[in-house]
């Protein structure tokens, strides 16, 4: 397995920068990049004109990763050319938000091949559920296959975000890669860092990832109560504050939920996963030396003991543009901690998300996540 990496600042003055991955004859090419870059045609024209043989996969960010440096307004091209890994790539349409689960369902069956071991998924970041999504992938695939990936963003706007494929620049299409391969090394991890504080809330009306209302009053009205100041920045300043989810005897079910829009006129929020209907919610908060610990934690459970693998690997980091918020200047120390985990030998890219995908912490079962560190490390036993 080699993999080469090139950064893009400016599309123009930079395409010449794609030549030197040309040498590698990449199979894969993965394209992480901001949104102004992939709504620029030139970008798959450049794509296309260097990487005619190999299949293209990415998205938009909310900030993008390189080694152990967080950029912005640029778009990181990584090359992979594998030993013996079989891969396929498929694309699925999610003409609205409703239809998250049959597009997750289509994608899979698109996917599903008798040597499928992994699978990797990068869907649009808003009008969608990502956890309907999900949960369509496992109703095919069946909920030991372990897929990776995350939701695009679009630098904490949410107003647009692109995919890219073979097919083109989308704001609609979801893009998976199925792996497999007897040498196939595929690991994973993911942990958050956040702290709850607060009481909990009852849901108590809510459809899929919509929450209309929290101990009978209207969910945003009780939402803006808390956040006070940060209310008027809303849906923006909700990166700072997810929700935990809890069971119905108000136990943590490990996973969170970022505010991805409001409603006014409803009073209603909009969540990036599907709510517990039966559950509580409980604010969360977080301080950088927690989020980097947490990133640390994550790295730890993708190796934990397994063998590296030889020669390079990838390291896929997608972490919730809510975590760069909170850690501002140092966001860099999360990838730092990873990095030192993982090793030099690793080749870092990825991006910040509007929404993470992994099996959870110790967890076997894939889910959508929220402000998580995810990774997704891949290498191949003899390369």
């Amino acid at each position: 397995m080699k993999i080469a990496q090139v950064v893009l600042n400016n599309l123009e003055s930079d395409a010449d920068r794609l030549a030197s991955l040309v040498s590698l004859e990449p199979q894969l090419v993965l394209v992480f990049g901001a949104v102004e870059h992939f709504a620029n045609p030139l970008l798959a024209e450049l794509l296309q004109k260097h990487f005619s043989s190999a299949q293209i996969v990415g998205c938009t960010t909310a900030g993008e990763i390189a080694g152990s440096a967080v950029l912005n307004h640029t778009t990181v091209v990584t090359a992979i050319r594998f030993a013996s890994i079989a891969f396929q790539v498929a694309t699925a349409e999610l003409a609205n938000m409703e239809q998250s689960f049959q597009t997750g369902e289509e994608l899979a069956r698109k996917l599903l091949r008798p040597d499928l071991r992994a699978a990797m998924v990068f869907g649009q970041g808003v009008s969608i559920n990502g956890s309907a999504l999900i949960d369509g992938m496992v109703s095919q695939l069946g909920p030991t296959l372990p897929i990776t990936g995350g939701l695009a963003g679009d630098d904490g706007a949410f107003v647009k975000t692109y995919t890219i494929s073979n097919a083109g620049v989308s704001t609609s299409q979801v893009v998976g890669i199925g792996l497999g391969g007897d040498d196939l090394v595929f690991y994973h991890g993911s942990f958050g860092g956040w702290k709850p504080f607060g009481p909990t809330r009852k849901v108590t009306r809510c459809v899929g990832n919509i929450l209309y209302e929290l101990d009978g009053e209207p969910a945003l009205e009780v939402y803006k109560r808390y956040l006070g100041d940060y209310a008027k920045d809303l849906p923006g300043s909700g990166l700072l504050f997810p929700f935990e989810m809890l069971t119905d005897a108000r136990e943590s079910l490990g996973q969170i939920r970022t505010i991805l829009g409001v409603n006014e006129s409803e009073g209603s929020l909009v969540l990036a996963g599907a709510i517990n209907p039966d559950g509580y919610l409980r604010l969360m908060h977080a301080h950088t030396n927690d989020l980097v610990d947490g990133a640390e934690t994550a790295a730890n459970a993708v190796l934990d003991g397994k063998s590296a693998g030889a020669g390079q690997s990838l390291g896929l980091l997608v972490s919730c543009v809510g975590r760069k918020l909170v850690m501002g200047g140092r966001v860099d120390e999360e990838l730092e901690a990873v990095q030192d985990v993982l090793g030099d030998s690793t080749v870092i890219c990825g991006f910040y998300s509007n929404g993470e995908i992994s099996p959870g912490y110790q967890v076997q079962t894939c889910g959508l996540h929220n402000q998580t560190m995810t990774i997704t490390y891949l290498t191949e036993k003899n390369a």
